[in-house]
């Protein structure tokens, strides 16, 4: 059976530094922070209290009024992005068979405000008996986003989440293109969200020390791969891409960003929250993705790396680059755009994969700020994937297209 070519046709992204793919990556390669002090919620009693929150932000010129207050904000952040990205590609919709346009999208909490706020509510009241708002589970639930985007434009085809922490939307963007190039769809809406800056996302990770607690300085707070970190910005946003069957996109005259041409899958069978130390699943993933694109490590010039500004996680990933790229390791191209964007969990590898779309069709790599000398090895150039806990790996590639 040939596998049919898959092609990046639409992008749509709401972030902590802009809420247009257009005004992020502008601000990405800008060098701009989207840290500062957290506004969602009062946070004057939290070890760390800053975030990387999405800033002005009006859900109203996306989506109706009433039908947003039946969505957590992990859903509207959805939504908004993945309606970008629908309207970027420029498709007929009404000329296209909708059974053959799915959806796949990740996130590794969901609706955890939602949860929050329910629970508190009932916690407080409890002798008034059980009063849960009705719309409580399908603004919770982790699937709704993906069912919502599909909702809002009738389309029939593959619809789920996926949802393995912080790979949760690189394990979206590798299903959505085995779906394509097996023939199973001609377009999948694929991509990730996330909205965890709420009192239990915060003070959960506190509680497992992984936040930056550098509040004097937020904006200095992420500097993956250097001596002086001292954990991960919590951030927020929704990342989506339109992958596309070549033929289907060429027959509609598309335009075509750049093309997908591999995926990989790990696991490090190590620890519930740290990497191995050794990098294994990162080494696994990243060899499994160059051979799935039938590409040689030389060949690729730039990496978005996890780099989340995590002790053990940054001199994993070192390693693990080093291990698979050997010499070439100290040529490539290498940033952590997580330095300005913060964490977004279960939306980062949708974020980073626009950006290293918009890298790869541009020629133009966004910088890793705050970086300083490191503790993995100074000589690999941070001008400057993605890893979750649990220890789930995703790696996809990308490529100019050439027709």
């Amino acid at each position: 059976m040939e596998l049919k070519r898959v092609v990046v046709t639409g992008l749509g992204a709401v972030t902590p530094v802009g809420n247009t793919p257009k005004e992020t990556w502008e601000n990405l390669l800008n060098g701009v922070s989207g840290a500062a002090p957290i506004t969602l919620f009062d946070a004057t009693n939290f070890k760390t209290q800053f975030a990387c929150e999405v800033k002005n932000l009006n859900v109203a010129d996306y989506l109706d009024r009433k039908e947003a207050r039946k969505m957590d904000r992990y859903t509207q952040l959805a939504l908004v992005a993945a309606k970008q990205a629908v309207e970027d590609c420029g498709m007929d919709l009404e000329q296209e068979d909708k059974n053959r346009i799915g959806v796949v999208f990740g996130v590794g909490i969901g609706g955890i405000k939602t949860f929050e706020e329910e629970v508190s509510y009932y916690a407080t009241h409890k002798e008034d008996g059980p009063k849960f708002n009705p719309f409580f589970i399908p603004k919770m639930i982790a699937d709704i986003a993906a069912g919502q985007i599909s909702i809002m434009y009738g389309f029939h085809g593959p619809n789920y989440i996926t949802s393995s922490a912080c790979a949760s939307s690189s394990n979206a963007l590798a299903d959505a293109f085995n779906l394509i190039r097996l023939g199973k769809a001609n377009v999948i809406v694929a991509g990730g969200a996330e909205a965890a800056i709420c009192e239990a996302g915060v003070g959960g990770f506190n509680a497992m020390k992984a936040l930056s607690t550098r509040n004097d300085e937020p904006e200095k707070a992420s500097r993956p791969f250097s001596a002086s970190r001292d954990g991960f910005i919590m951030g927020e946003g929704a990342g989506c891409l339109i992958l596309e069957e070549l033929e289907h996109a060429k027959a509609r005259g598309a335009k075509i960003y750049a093309e997908m041409v591999g995926a990989g899958m790990s696991a490090d069978a190590h620890h519930i929250t740290a990497s191995h130390p050794e990098g294994l699943g990162a080494k696994l993933v990243m060899q499994s993705a160059l051979e799935d694109a039938g590409m040689k490590p030389e060949e690729i010039d730039y990496i978005n790396v996890h780099g989340t500004s995590t002790h053990v996680g940054d001199i994993s990933e070192a390693k693990a680059i080093k291990e698979v790229f050997g010499d070439a390791a100290f040529k490539l191209n290498i940033s952590s755009t997580k330095s300005m964007t913060g964490h977004l969990l279960g939306a980062a590898g949708a974020v980073e994969a626009m950006a290293t779309v918009l890298a790869v069709q541009n020629d133009i790599v966004p910088p890793t700020i705050n970086h300083e000398a490191g503790d993995e090895d100074p000589e690999i150039d941070y001008n400057l994937n993605t890893f979750g806990f649990g220890g789930h790996n995703a790696c996809v590639v990308f490529r100019k297209y050439e027709a």
